[in-house]
């Protein structure tokens, strides 16, 4: 990983993405109970792991994005504050992005812009959708893809509302690249790939420099304001 920090560095990139690795993974279903302590340890011993990489990417100038992934400690908003308290709310420790997998937990993907917004240097455009079963849910059932409540899809086919997305990440002024990451249980990857990448251009929006009702583009007039008050 310090090797890594380098080799972002030298092509002049800010923005590394990565697992946080998963000690604590095998305990995530609270039952048999945890023992006392345990997830305070679990992050700490993290944290401990991973500040001297964290230091090393702050040297180069380059941010560590952790994707918050099923399968990792840092999974969702809660794992990544724990995380944050565990470094000392480290600078170098920031976000990729990726809604897919916030839609098969399920969480608000879009309320998470709101929270972390600050934080998120990397997005992935990855689709997926969510579809309970009387069988299954959100575990799945050890079913394949296609057959899982919870499946990736191709940008557009599946439950991520895309356009409140970019609206979002046009509000906050989001300055990375929209990335697309393509797992589809259907569909072919050349047909994803292609109508990907004109999915994405089609949803950047290009930012206003001003209010759609300005069109007087005046000055403020205390004298109309105190007219329209009936001063």
């Amino acid at each position: 990983m310090k090797y890594a920090a380098r080799a972002s560095m030298n092509p002049g990139l800010t923005a590394h993405v990565t697992f946080s690795g998963g000690l604590l993974w095998h305990t995530m279903y609270p039952w048999p109970q945890r023992p006392a302590g345990l997830v305070e340890t679990g992050f700490e011993e993290l944290a401990d792991r991973w500040l001297p990489i964290l230091r090393e990417f702050d040297e180069n100038g380059v941010d560590v994005c952790y994707e918050l992934h099923p399968g990792e400690d840092l999974h969702d908003g809660v794992t990544y504050e724990r995380f944050l308290e565990a470094t000392g709310n480290h600078p170098r420790a920031n976000i990729l992005y990726d809604p897919s997998y916030f839609v098969l937990q399920p969480m608000d993907y879009l309320e998470f812009i709101d929270i972390y917004q600050e934080r998120i240097r990397l997005f992935h455009v990855k689709d997926a959708e969510f579809k309970p079963q009387g069988r299954s849910g959100v575990y799945g059932g050890y079913q394949g893809w296609v057959d899982r409540p919870g499946r990736f899809r191709s940008p557009g086919d599946g439950d991520v509302n895309f356009r409140a997305i970019f609206s979002k990440m046009a509000q906050y002024d989001f300055e990375g690249w929209p990335v697309l990451e393509w797992e589809c249980c259907l569909k072919h990857p050349e047909q994803g790939a292609a109508e990907g990448a004109m999915f994405i251009a089609d949803h950047i929006i290009r930012k206003t420099e001003k209010a759609f009702d300005d069109f007087a583009g005046a000055g403020a007039d205390e004298k109309l304001n105190r007219d329209v008050l009936g001063l």
